[in-house]
């Protein structure tokens, strides 16, 4: 059975990759322009086995993904009330980094953890005295979910990230103004770019899939790693807002939990069956995987594992 599904998704691997001529690869951060943008790459892990698809080994960085890891995160850290009065818990159908909202909400808060400012608030609420031992404690989480101790960051893409992050140092300074964040704008930028460029293959974007698909607990151990009601705030963002301002349209054609990063990764839990990690790096006007989302699209209506 299993041979027989990983032909299957070799098949739609092949379907998928004809998609990505119309998408493009990252290229207003330096380090993501040199990505092909024909590659196209998936793991789905479940309780019993991982079947995959393309080269799963390849690395990539987490990006926007790293939000609902560092979400889980504040939230342990923090509690519900510290972090939801810094941040709401509304969709947006703003781009992921618009700071329009920000001057026009009052109070004036990002309207969710999944667009940058939001995600900026909710990197600063980390426990930690500095910026290494707040990234410690993420790669730590990240080690924990993916049972993968060797997972660090690209420096290369960190400091591409750095040198660019122009925008989001104005969304960090509006909100510094506001009361929304505190400390030092130039050691959160390091430390948001840093989280950013955490680099996995597919093979760990399943696995963390698969903590989140099982509210909170490693399903092959059995260990409860994130407890279950932050478990499920975080699925609940990455229906309602995790694939940018797609996530309506997805959410009606796939039907999943799932959040992107410009760099073409899209992470996925099925509750209760699988997660599921993707990576390819054509990415449409919204900033989510072209042939990607075609992938999930298939393979949704094949095993039907729409959550509505």
């Amino acid at each position: 059975m299993v041979c027989k599904e990983s032909e299957q998704l070799e098949e739609f691997v092949e379907i998928a990759k004809q998609f990505t001529e119309q998408g493009k690869v990252a290229n207003y951060i330096p380090a993501l322009g040199r990505a092909n943008k024909n590659d196209l790459s998936i793991a789905i892990y479940d309780k019993e086995k991982c079947i995959s698809a393309g080269d799963i080994e390849k690395k990539f960085t987490l990006q926007s993904i790293s939000k609902v890891i560092a979400l889980a995160l504040a939230l342990m850290d923090r509690g519900e009330e510290y972090v939801f009065e810094r941040v709401g818990m509304e969709p947006t159908g703003d781009p992921f980094n618009s700071i329009s909202k920000l001057e026009t909400s009052i109070p004036s808060k990002p309207l969710n953890p999944m667009i940058n400012a939001g995600a900026l608030a909710v990197t600063n609420m980390i426990n930690g005295d500095t910026k290494e031992e707040k990234l410690g404690r993420l790669l730590a989480l990240v080690h924990d979910m993916t049972n993968n101790t060797d997972i660090s960051y690209s420096e290369e893409v960190a400091h591409s990230e750095y040198e660019t992050s122009h925008l989001n140092r104005s969304l960090s300074y509006f909100m510094k103004q506001h009361g929304i964040i505190n400390g030092d704008i130039e050691e959160l930028i390091d430390l948001y770019t840093k989280q950013c460029a955490i680099e996995v293959n597919c093979l760990d974007l399943s696995r963390i899939g698969a903590v989140f698909a099982w509210d909170g607990v490693d399903p092959q151990t059995g260990r409860r790693i994130i407890p279950l009601h932050i478990s499920r705030i975080c699925k609940t963002f990455m229906v309602t807002c995790g694939m940018y301002n797609a996530s309506g349209e997805f959410a009606i054609k796939i039907g999943v939990p799932a959040k992107s990063g410009v760099s073409g990764g899209i992470l996925s839990a099925v509750p209760q069956r699988m997660g599921i990690g993707l990576f390819g790096p054509a990415l449409d006007e919204k900033g989510n995987s072209v042939a990607g989302i075609k992938l999930l699209e298939m393979l949704s209506k094949r095993y039907n594992l729409s959550m509505f």
